[in-house]
Formats: C-alpha cells, sequence, structure tokens
C-alpha cells in the first residue's frame, strides 16, 4: 500500500505540475473541469443516471483549456465547448456499450445501464451526428462546401446506420466522432 500511496501522490504532483506550465487560467481548468470531473466520475457518478456528466464537462472544458493557455489568455467560442461537450456524451455512450454485461455484474449502472445496448448506440449516433452539425454551423462565416458534403455524409453514414441496427449504429458511432473531432480542428 505505501507503494501505491506513493505513485498516487507522485502522479497527482505531476499533474499538478504539468496543468501550471500551462498558465493560471489553463492550469485551473484542466485540474478542476478535466481531472476533477474523471475523479467524480470514478468516485461518485459512474453508477448513477448522471454518469455523462463528467464526460460532457471534461471534453467540453478541453477546447477552453487549449484556448486559456494563449498568450493572452481567451475564451474558446461556443461552438467549440459544445462540440465537446456532444463529444463527452457519445464517447461515454459508445465506450460503455461492449461492457454493459461486465459492469451489470459489478453493479455499476449508469444512463447507458439504464437504457441498454441499442437504445445507447441509437443515442450515441445522434449526439455524435449533432456535434457534427454544430462543428458544420457554429462557427461564424460561410461555410466551405466540404464542410456540407461531410455534414450530409454523415447523416446518410447514421440514417443507414441506425436502420440496420446490430452492430452498425456502435460502428457509425466512432466513425462520427473521428469526423467530429477533426471538424473541430479544421474549423477552428
Amino acid at each position: 500500500m505505501p507503494v501505491l500511496r506513493g505513485a498516487l501522490a507522485a502522479a497527482v504532483a505531476a499533474c499538478v505540475g504539468g496543468s501550471a506550465l500551462l498558465g493560471p487560467a489553463a492550469g485551473l481548468t484542466h485540474v478542476v473541469l478535466l481531472v476533477g470531473s474523471g475523479w467524480a466520475y470514478n468516485l461518485l457518478l459512474k453508477r448513477t443516471v448522471l454518469s455523462w456528466l463528467p464526460y460532457v464537462v471534461a471534453f467540453g472544458s478541453l477546447p477552453a483549456v487549449v484556448w486559456l493557455a494563449l498568450d493572452p489568455p481567451v475564451l474558446p467560442p461556443a461552438w467549440m465547448v459544445a462540440v465537446g461537450g456532444l463529444l463527452g456524451l457519445g464517447a461515454h455512450l459508445v465506450n460503455v456499450i461492449p461492457d454493459l454485461a461486465d459492469d451489470a455484474a459489478t453493479g455499476v449502472r449508469g444512463l447507458p445501464h439504464r437504457l441498454g445496448a441499442r437504445p445507447t448506440a441509437v443515442l450515441a449516433v445522434l449526439v455524435l451526428t449533432a456535434g457534427s452539425a454544430v462543428a458544420v454551423l457554429g462557427p461564424d462565416g460561410p461555410v466551405p462546401g466540404w464542410a456540407w458534403a461531410l455534414l450530409v455524409g454523415v447523416t446518410v453514414l447514421a440514417m443507414a446506420a441506425l436502420l440496420r441496427g446490430g452492430r452498425a449504429p456502435f460502428r457509425t458511432a466512432l466513425v462520427v466522432a473521428v469526423v467530429d473531432v477533426v471538424m473541430l480542428l479544421v474549423r477552428a
């Protein structure tokens, strides 16, 4: 146990120290909202209907950490925070699907467990597709043609997956999540 406590103390010190290197605003945001969300999930919310909340907060805050690390620090555009939050919700839903049976055996009853595999997969596809729409429509200025084409492609892929059923929604959610991350980076 002393080795474990020492490793935990070293990890906390490295995390706080690394976060501090980002600057006060970005470092505090990282520690409180991202790391704090991870701890809240593991210690309190994983087994509750609010299991999704730490993911939304952490992923939604990630753009803020990056923007607050700029000199001078600035807040990110709201659409970036929204895309991050939708990615977080989608990530939580997709991540849990393969583990539903194992989690049930250990007493974990988060939101996806209460919804079941099929509704969780459908919700993941819908949430991540909404993230694509926000990434395309959120930034100021005209929407490039390639972004419209990508949004149409994601929408068609999502509808096809939902109609097909089986593992298609799960696989589609993974693909759409990657598209959302790319769109977040490219449209920034």
